[in-house]
Parts: C-alpha cells; sequence; structure tokens
C-alpha cells in the first residue's frame, strides 16, 4: 500500500514505511527542498565524503518526522544522491503530515 503527498510515493513495509530521496550535498544549509517525480528532494550542507551526507540525511529526516535517528535507515544508494529510506514506526500518512507542515 502506498500513500502520495504531491507525486512522493510513500511505501508501507513490515516495520514502517519506505520512500525515494534524492539528495543535494554541499548546500547552504539542510532542508526539505521539496518533491521531485515520486522522490523527496533534500539539501544537506555535508559533503558527499565519508558518509558525512548520508548522516546528515538520516539526521534531517528524524528531526522532520519526530523520529530517533535510529528509526531512519538508507537501505539502498549508499554512494549516490538517489537513496531509498526506511524510517520505522512511523506509517505514511505521518510522514505525508510532516511534509506537509514543512511547506
Amino acid at each position: 500500500m502506498a500513500a502520495e503527498s504531491r507525486g512522493l510515493v510513500v511505501t508501507r513495509t513490515d516495520r514502517g514505511v519506505e520512500f525515494g530521496v534524492k539528495v543535494v550535498p554541499g548546500a547552504s544549509r539542510a532542508r526539505v527542498v521539496g518533491v521531485l517525480g515520486p522522490d523527496l528532494k533534500l539539501a544537506v550542507s555535508a559533503p558527499p565524503e565519508g558518509g558525512r551526507a548520508n548522516e546528515a540525511v538520516v539526521e534531517l529526516l528524524a528531526q522532520t518526522l519526530g523520529v530517533r535517528r535510529g528509526d531512519v535507515t538508507i537501505v539502498a544508494g549508499l554512494t549516490t544522491s538517489r537513496k531509498r529510506v526506511a524510517v520505522a514506526h512511523v506509517d505514511a500518512q505521518r510522514v505525508v503530515q510532516a511534509l506537509r507542515d514543512r511547506a
């Protein structure tokens, strides 16, 4: 089952949800930029070196969704700008609502 918010596709899993993320590293500040096709577009200030941008993505999503950092996992795309992220203990509606609140 999937929920959509302005094109973003959030898929329910056994533990929570998964969705795609497009990351722009080296930005002036960390923020949710918006939706790019079926993915969430994020900007992070960390460079794409040594996993720092990935850590920044986890931190930004945890803050945005109101979950612990340990609940956010990058499940695919560790070395690319397009990633697949899993978030435990949330449902698709909570993700969609959190993103609407940020808009």
